[in-house]
């Protein structure tokens, strides 16, 4: 296949995605909530409508249209899989299929459902792809030409190890930021629930830090937080919950409860589920160097300006995990 029949593949998946596949395999769907927990319909359903409208004709091409795929000397590429939230790996296998390269998939056993449901998809689509997917189970380094993984910080201290002599792309955890300037509206602060919310907050892009001007009511967040209220209904995000809020209480700190949240002030980067950190500042340089210190740790900020509230969990095809550009690594090999 050349890259156009490539594109051309990738476009009516995402047609497949768009519209029939949900109601086409419900079944399997239901199946991956029980297997998973955390991957709720809602957010599996969230997933699939993302890629569905990404994998269109005009915004692949707008997306390589700044590459020369052409020509390429294709590889071998082992992706290794997180299994975070709902097809968290897409991007990076995408990136490997449509520059050609053979992709080596280790599924995470938490995504090892939708993922190959998908891909079977894009087999039927066009049969060329059964010379580039293939999925394993075992990892043997010497197998592969270039590593992509994503994982924790322990982890991705293994993985440099043992890939020490390949060149690789290897993720560390990462968190998300919002900076609230005190002028959004309702309808804004909405959104940004759905940036702290969405995936129960388990994804990189998910808003762990609030940076808020100095005496702000927070109870304009709680209003605002109010239409994810059933979380707590969730039994995972509940135990977290009341963990969470028993630990508090316990090293007797300050901390807001809204009966699913507990929000802290704190100038920590991560926070666990069913936990929000925030902190106030005086002034814009303080927030500039709030940002630049945990440049290595932040995946995304978003605000009313910058980033808009709301697109944390709807990237762009050129918005890079760690901004490290995957399409420029796999054209360079």
């Amino acid at each position: 296949m050349d890259l156009d029949e490539r594109i051309l593949a990738l476009t009516k998946l995402g047609s497949c995605l768009r519209n029939d596949f949900i109601k086409d395999y419900s079944d399997k769907i239901n199946e991956i909530q029980i297997v998973n927990p955390w991957f709720t319909i809602e957010n599996i359903e969230f997933a699939i409508d993302y890629w569905g409208n990404q994998l269109n004709l005009n915004s692949l091409n707008f997306w390589l249209n700044q590459y020369r795929c052409s020509d390429i000397n294709f590889k071998k590429i082992l992706v290794i899989s997180a299994g975070n939230i709902p097809l968290v790996s897409f991007h990076d296998i995408l990136c490997v299929l449509i520059t050609g390269h053979k992709l080596f998939l280790k599924l995470s056993s938490k995504d090892n459902i939708l993922i190959p449901l998908i891909l079977n998809n894009l087999l039927k689509i066009n049969k060329e792809f059964e010379n580039q997917i293939f999925f394993i189970e075992k990892i043997e380094s010497k197998k592969y030409d270039a590593i992509i993984a994503t994982g924790s910080n322990s982890t991705a201290k293994y993985f440099d190890y043992y890939f020490k002599n390949k060149k690789k792309i290897i993720r560390k955890n990462r968190s998300s930021v919002a900076v609230i300037d005190g002028n959004e509206n309702d309808t804004d602060l909405e959104l940004l629930a759905d940036d702290i919310f969405k995936y129960f907050g388990l994804g990189c892009r998910s808003i762990s830090q609030i940076l808020v001007p100095e005496n702000y009511d927070l109870n304009k967040l709680f209003k605002a937080f109010y239409k994810y209220k059933d979380l707590i209904n969730h039994q995972k995000y509940m135990n977290n919950y009341d963990y969470h809020k028993t630990i508090l209480l316990m090293d007797k700190q300050i901390f807001y409860d809204n009966g699913f949240l507990l929000i802290k002030k704190s100038k920590q980067l991560h926070s666990s589920v069913s936990l929000l950190n925030y902190f106030e500042y005086s002034n814009i340089d303080e927030v500039k160097h709030f940002l630049e210190i945990n440049n290595d740790q932040i995946q995304c900020v978003v605000s009313k300006t910058n980033n808009k509230l709301g697109c944390a969990q709807n990237p762009e095809l050129n918005s890079y995990a760690d901004n490290v550009d995957v399409i420029d690594f796999l054209i360079s090999l």
